[in-house]
């Protein structure tokens, strides 16, 4: 077990998949062997395999928290959410915290299910107020909703410490919508510099940086956008001519000249 739960850690599942088979053909009913054999192969992309292997844990020993959390994260990953909402139910109810709840705050987000995501986000949000995840999903959340002023907050509070381009994005686009611009293109450049290959996010900045009168720091973020992604172009050129601080292109390809040949970032 202890080979197994090591090379698991270093990343060597082909060496903890043979150890668990190999255990496996001695003692077929171990849980513990099962539950190990599962999370090997959920690593690996072998969802239906592992779902199979962690039914087979749970058929012998149906207290174990941890191999209900495992279930329901194998159950969310094959979109069979219901499932996975009752595994993780049931984790809770056997080893209560923060961790479980966060795992059905973001199997309802992934079904879809936004009235009761928001609210076991907020569940997450009241057990620790410190969660950046939690507050940038309810920060994304509202702003979806309409509601800019009210994500701020959150979103400058998810943006702590090493956050994610989402949140960074997030943050930017509510930022865009209060018409604090140059905030804005700081918060795009956040999180450019953690996914440079976002093209929307590059074309997004260019918006910002145009709205802020700095056209030429603005056609260098759309030509990053367009050299990444060209289907960008028909945005790009929009936004320079409807913008305020925009400029008439009569030519196309002129436009294209200027925004330079894609692929070549």
């Amino acid at each position: 077990m202890r080979r197994i739960v090591a090379d698991f850690n270093a990343g060597r599942h082909d060496q903890a998949r043979l150890l668990c088979e190999e255990g496996l053909r001695r003692t077929p009913d171990e849980p513990a062997l099962n539950h190990l054999l599962a999370a090997v192969l959920f690593a690996k992309g072998e969802v239906a395999e592992a779902r199979a292997h962690i039914r087979a844990s749970l058929s012998i020993r149906a207290d174990n928290a941890s191999a209900h959390v495992l279930a329901g994260r194998i159950a969310r990953a094959a979109k069979d959410f219901e499932p996975a909402l009752h595994h993780f139910a049931r984790a809770a109810e056997l080893a209560p915290g923060v961790a479980v709840l966060i795992e059905r705050a973001r199997t309802l987000d992934e079904a879809g299910d936004r009235s009761q995501a928001y609210q076991a986000w907020q569940a997450v949000a009241r057990a620790d107020p410190s969660s950046a995840e939690a507050a940038a999903r309810l920060g994304r959340i509202l702003f979806e909703d309409g509601m800019p002023a009210e994500a701020a907050p959150l979103l400058e509070r998810a943006v702590k410490g090493d956050a994610p381009a989402s949140a960074w994005f997030d943050l930017a686009l509510v930022r865009q919508d209060l018409h604090e611009h140059a905030a804005a293109a700081a918060a795009y450049r956040k999180a450019l510099e953690k996914r440079p290959d976002d093209a929307e996010a590059a074309v997004n900045l260019g918006v910002a940086l145009q709205e802020t009168g700095d056209m030429d720091a603005a056609i260098q973020a759309y030509r990053t956008a367009y050299q990444q992604r060209p289907t960008t172009f028909g945005i790009i050129a929009m936004a320079l001519t409807s913008a305020p601080h925009g400029r008439l292109w009569l030519d196309r390809d002129a436009l294209k000249g200027l925004l330079g040949e894609p692929g070549k970032v």
